[in-house]
């Protein structure tokens, strides 16, 4: 027989000891948090002191020199050939000389003075309609490429692109015709009473024939076009006859004596080149905007 506490009371069973957890191979970083977790790249090491304020001062300051020594010698050179303080004389004009000016362009046979009158220096082309300017160049040579761009759109030809490459192509013609003059002038011709800007001036003064002619030529078709441009033609060879005359033969303030001899008949020479070529370029710069 069992005892009555062993009915009153059942034996009570030995939970074995739970074993502890292996030690995990990796850390759980998926929460985040503190130092210990994850990994962290060093700070970066400062700059060296070489490489602060003091190198960025110097080289900032190096370039600002080389910038001002760049500025000074492009206007040192540009003035040499196109002086801009004098610009403002070559635009000293006002309606009365343009008016003048227009006229003497389209009808020289009529002018007799063609000297320019000087005040210790030569008077504004406002008081003076032989003094050259180059306010009319300018002003023909934009109205020449509107033209251009109207006597391609009659034909259906206009395009933006076309346009650019007509200004482009006049632009460079009107360069070097300018530098083979100053190049003639200087191997051929030495010092003279001309200046680049008047030289600019006076291949520019072209543009106003070639625009009538290329107007003639819209209005009343090839034969209007020929007979203004020959008109033209022989006006703007009068007009730089008459004005480069006086301006290549004129006594330079380099010479101490008159220009005689075979460097006079030089220079004449030169005054026929100048302006033959006139008539030439404006035939070479129309004849194609018109069928």
């Amino acid at each position: 027989m069992e005892p009555d506490g062993a009915s009153r009371h059942p034996p009570k069973r030995r939970v074995p000891p739970r074993l502890a957890e292996p030690h995990p191979l990796f850390d759980d970083t998926s929460a985040g948090g503190g130092p210990e977790r994850g990994y962290r790249a060093p700070p970066a090491p400062p700059p060296p002191a070489f490489l602060a304020q003091p190198v960025s001062s110097l080289a900032a300051a190096y370039g600002a020199s080389l910038a001002t020594q760049g500025r000074d010698i492009v206007d040192r050179n540009l003035d040499r050939f196109l002086p801009v303080g004098r610009l403002k004389y070559y635009f000293a004009v006002d309606t009365v000389y343009v008016g003048r000016k227009l006229g003497l362009l389209v009808f020289p046979f009529l002018h007799s003075d063609w000297q320019v009158r000087f005040q210790d220096t030569p008077v504004a082309p406002r008081f003076d309609v032989n003094a050259p300017d180059l306010y009319i160049p300018a002003m023909a040579f934009i109205t020449y490429i509107l033209v251009t761009g109207l006597a391609l759109g009659t034909q259906n030809k206009f395009s933006p692109d076309g346009l650019g490459l007509q200004a482009s192509s006049a632009l460079a013609w009107l360069l070097l015709e300018v530098l083979a003059q100053l190049l003639a002038l200087y191997l051929g011709a030495g010092p003279t009473a001309l200046a680049p800007a008047d030289l600019l001036a006076f291949a520019g003064y072209k543009y106003v024939g070639m625009i009538l002619a290329l107007l003639a030529g819209l209005l009343f078709g090839r034969a209007g076009y020929f007979a203004v441009l020959s008109w033209c033609s022989l006006t703007i060879f009068v007009f730089m006859i008459r004005s480069l005359r006086l301006k290549l033969l004129a006594e330079p303030a380099a010479e101490a004596v008159p220009v005689r001899g075979p460097r006079n008949q030089l220079r004449m020479y030169l005054t026929m080149g100048m302006a033959g070529a006139q008539p030439l370029l404006m035939y070479g710069l129309t004849q194609h905007l018109l069928t």
